[in-house]
């Protein structure tokens, strides 16, 4: 690798302070373990029960207790309840209802919507920190208007509604410092209604929501037009340039020139090399636009105000099997049915979001206040930083390092203290600093900006 050669073609060679570590992180078999929990099985079961309820089209029948948007609500809350038992009631659940009027596009009705939500309180009193994964419970056939023909959304979005429901299951009875919060959300399908609330709830009840995973459409590993297989891969979505940038985050961000390093680029980086730890073999590719070209999802609203919020969708997708009406055209079946999940793939899928979710919460929060010296000219990189003001105090750090043009993180400094002096020059590599704690669980980074 270049950037391995630069550096022991230098000085640094010769210096004894720091040394690089390997490069990722130590894995903790106690994460592996609850992975390895998670079950093809449930997951399809699971789906096949949304499907039962015919349609759920957020403007769906609401009474019946076997058909439609509320039937299902209430299941999903009924899972939740479940789960909650077998944990002695830690896991808090709730719908959270609000009403969107008509909006001369896709909601021609008032509508009583719902989110359902299962929150996990933390154990830490002083640690705020908040981990939210979501799914859409909503589905829909070709007319996005159509409220009564049969709409399976086995895959759309099906996967990503049982993925929740199984992270929810496994994670219901294990003890983190920050809270977890599972959610399926409505009214995606007709304009991101449900992550839109549940975005400006957070919002305004001042969450310290420090990563927001969406799964939306991540059980399918064929696509068509072109016909391929993929089950080894799983794309990740991140802005760039973050949506609810102030003038004057902008004018930081041009002078670091860091549009590649917004913090849900830097969530989707942690969550690639979170892959490579508890992955095995299952690989995380970082898309580095926000969504698929010209689309969006339930982590938009997020974006918008401000958290660090990323998409995960299966590698190929086939859309005969999205937004289909039920039908067969010259020898093809359409429709998002059950046959069309691979459930193995989607039990992988469900590996790495939780893998990201219990690496995050037991890591303590992030470094604050970091900073890049630049008082004196030279070819050194000089770096400091903050305890973070929230948990537990990291028992260490480390810096990493990529050169400017690199994806993602190329070398791992370990560091006992809250300041750093790399032999490495800020012109030509990007640095980021993340807090450990003592069995080696690491937030995500935190890129520095100009101290004095």
């Amino acid at each position: 690798m270049k950037f391995a050669s630069l550096l022991f073609l230098v000085p640094f060679a010769a210096l004894a302070q720091p040394k690089p570590a390997p490069l990722l992180p130590p894995a903790d078999p106690k994460i592996q373990k609850l992975a390895d929990e998670i079950s093809a099985k449930n997951l399809e079961t699971d789906i096949r029960k949304l499907v039962s309820f015919g349609t759920r089209h957020t403007l769906s029948d609401t009474q019946s207790p076997t058909r439609g948007i509320g039937a299902a609500r209430n299941w999903v809350k009924s899972e939740f309840e479940r789960y909650s038992q077998a944990s002695g009631g830690r896991l808090i659940v709730e719908m959270d209802t609000f009403t969107v009027k008509p909006d001369g596009r896709r909601i021609n009705k008032s509508v009583l919507m719902a989110n359902v939500l299962a929150t996990l309180p933390g154990t830490d009193p002083t640690d705020t920190r908040v981990i939210l994964v979501s799914g859409h419970i909503d589905s829909r056939v070709t007319d996005v208007m159509n409220a009564t023909a049969d709409a399976p959304g086995a895959n759309d979005d099906g996967s990503g509604t049982v993925l929740v429901m199984e992270l929810a299951r496994v994670l219901a009875g294990q003890k983190f410092p920050c809270t977890l919060k599972f959610v399926a959300v409505q009214g995606e399908e007709q304009g991101l209604y449900g992550s839109g609330h549940l975005a400006e709830r957070a919002k305004k009840e001042g969450w310290n929501l420090v990563a927001m995973l969406n799964n939306d459409i991540v059980g399918n590993s064929h696509g068509f037009d072109p016909e391929i297989n993929d089950d080894k891969h799983l794309r990740v979505f991140s802005e760039g340039v973050p949506a609810a940038e102030t003038p004057e985050q902008a004018k930081i961000r041009r002078q670091l020139s860091s549009e590649n390093d917004s913090p849900s680029r830097l969530l989707a980086r942690y969550i690639e090399r979170t892959a490579q730890l508890y992955g095995k073999g299952h690989q995380v590719v970082l898309e580095y636009r926000p969504d698929r070209f010209l689309r969006g999802g339930d982590h938009t609203p997020f974006n918008q105000q401000g958290f660090a919020a990323v998409r995960f969708t299966e590698m190929n997708e086939d859309y005969t099997h999205q937004h289909q009406d039920l039908r067969t055209e010259k020898g093809r079946a359409y429709g998002d049915v059950v046959e069309g999940v691979d459930f193995a793939y989607l039990r992988r899928n469900a590996g790495v979001n939780l893998a990201t979710i219990a690496s995050l919460a037991l890591a303590p929060a992030a470094p604050a206040k970091v900073e890049v010296l630049t008082a004196d000219l030279t070819n050194r990189t000089q770096l400091r930083w903050q305890a973070p003001a929230t948990g537990a105090k990291p028992a260490s750090y480390v810096v990493l390092v990529r050169e400017t043009s690199a994806p993602q993180w190329q070398q791992r400094f370990p560091i006992t203290d809250t300041k750093a002096d790399l032999p490495i020059s800020k012109d030509n590599f990007i640095f980021g600093v993340a807090s450990v704690d003592a069995a080696g669980h690491e937030s995500v980074a935190v890129l520095p900006v100009v101290g004095r």
